[in-house]
């Protein structure tokens, strides 16, 4: 063999070696556990695939008992999770707003076909005609968001860099982005609407005369003895002990706060044990707005909706529910009235926890995933495509290239791009050796650049300026992809 093929060879043997020890690893729920033993074992047990879990609270329901268990950690080698670990649940606060529309509703405070103007008078136009029950069962005909390009490129950039994806939606953000929406051609049949659920709880505390925070606090977190249920309106309202949000992947991701879509359950932060006290509340019907979860409307195959909650059939068993989904934070809340079953699951990693929750009340099925950021496809193209595209490039470039401006602009790619993979890709579906070996393809292609350098002039080809210009537009990329993988 000829010494400089052993030499590329050796190369990218040592690029494997060292990118082993920075191999990318997703998360999974460590020894540690905390509250009843019984049930953190069951739980243990129902997990089919650890992969990108970390940290999970746990209350079973079950003919009025409540138990709860944590397992795992709240952040990397941080403390263990415990049964009042405050975790953020995203949308499981949104059957908490259809709550006060019940609550209220019975108390002949409002009355559920009241049009969103009549609450909220700010909200002129199309969207003040909506009824409070057309928001609360997802049926406004309103979109998820409102839609438009700085929506839909910060709604892009959050979810690649795990940032929050509400930052700067106050009230009176959302109630000008009411009076420029209209309720599409689909009103009446149900279309999931964070901006719907949380117009919904802003026009419910505007007729109370009192933020929406104070409202869900004084009519059902009280009530319920939920007193570590917090909404936090800003990054300075965050419970102190809490988990630690990560991506499936194991980067820790920012937590979502926003006034504005509170009652959407954007900043709603609860625990196993107040959530355990809530479902418990639900099955003896003794919550206040209870009745929020009758099923009042069809939806699709087969599931229906009330005011926020769902429900579900599989088989002859009926399963009210609902999940939660944000950055970093995945949450899922179920109950069966025949059994007086109910169950809660908290995760602090966006791994979906919906099957683990029907298991755990030994339903064979899935509920309908609330899945956030990137979907896991996506996640695992990113990593493959980084891992390996920059390498390739480089290889490309070692083999062909003109000039040492060329090759120098290739190998920072060829970093770069590793980088964002490790960064960006989702290594709970993506095996994580896959990384050290998109580090050798690189190494062999730097180690083919070295071999040719000496003979390359500095410029080639194009006009000089041109080619400069090019590499400094190539490096400003470079510092944009810079700031993701540091975001």
């Amino acid at each position: 063999m000829r010494t400089p093929t052993v030499l590329t060879a050796v190369a990218g043997l040592v690029a494997a070696t060292a990118a082993t020890g920075l191999m990318p690893r997703a998360p999974e729920p460590g020894p540690r556990q905390s509250g009843d033993a019984d049930l953190a074992a069951t739980v243990r047990a129902a997990i089919d695939d650890p992969r990108g879990l970390r940290g999970i609270a746990v209350a079973s329901v079950d003919g009025g008992r409540v138990r709860v268990a944590g397992i795992g950690d709240r952040t990397p080698g941080g403390p263990a999770v415990e049964p009042g670990t405050p975790f953020e649940i995203g949308s499981v606060g949104k059957p908490l707003t259809g709550m006060l529309l019940a609550h209220r509703s019975a108390a002949g405070a409002v009355d559920p076909d009241d049009r969103l103007r009549t609450v909220l008078p700010e909200v002129t136009g199309p969207t003040g005609e909506v009824t409070l029950a057309e928001l609360a069962s997802h049926r406004s005909g309103l979109p998820r968001l409102p839609t438009g390009p700085a929506t839909l490129a910060r709604t892009w950039w959050t979810s690649v860099t795990a940032g929050n994806a509400y930052a700067g939606d106050d009230v009176d953000r959302i109630v000008a982005d009411a009076r420029r929406a209209e309720p599409d051609d689909d009103r009446g049949a149900v279309s999931y609407s964070n901006f719907g659920a949380s117009l919904l709880g802003q026009g419910l505390a505007a007729q109370a005369g009192v933020g929406y925070p104070e409202l869900l606090r004084r009519d059902v977190l009280t009530p319920l003895g939920m007193t570590d249920t917090v909404v936090a309106a800003d990054p300075a309202d965050l419970p102190g002990g809490r988990a630690e949000g990560a991506t499936a992947g194991g980067r820790p991701a920012d937590g979502w706060t926003g006034a504005g879509y509170a009652p959407a359950g954007i900043g709603v932060w609860s625990t196993a044990e107040d959530l355990g006290r809530l479902t418990a509340a639900m099955l003896a019907g003794t919550a206040p707005g209870a009745d929020a979860a009758t099923p009042r409307f069809d939806d699709e195959a087969g599931r229906r909706i009330g005011y926020g909650w769902f429900t579900s059939r599989y088989g002859d068993r009926e399963i009210v529910w609902h999940n939660g989904g944000t950055g970093g934070f995945r949450s899922y809340v179920g109950y069966e009235r025949a059994t007086g079953r109910g169950i809660v699951v908290l995760a602090n990693t966006a791994h979906d926890v919906d099957a683990l929750g029907l298991r755990l009340l030994g339903v064979r099925g899935d509920a309908a995933s609330e899945s956030t950021g990137l979907p896991g496809w996506i996640g695992a193209g990113l990593a493959l495509a980084f891992t390996f595209l920059g390498g390739l490039s480089l290889l490309g470039t070692a083999r062909r290239g003109a000039d040492r401006l060329s090759v120098l602009s290739a190998a920072g790619w060829a970093v770069l791009y590793l980088g964002l993979g490790h960064r960006l890709g989702d290594w709970s579906v993506v095996p994580g050796w896959i990384w050290p070996l998109g580090a050798a393809l690189t190494g062999v292609a730097v180690a083919l650049a070295a071999r040719r350098w000496r003979d390359l002039p500095v410029v080639a080809g194009a006009p000089p300026w041109r080619r400069w210009t090019g590499a400094a537009l190539s490096a400003a990329f470079a510092a944009l992809a810079v700031a993701v993988i540091a975001a």
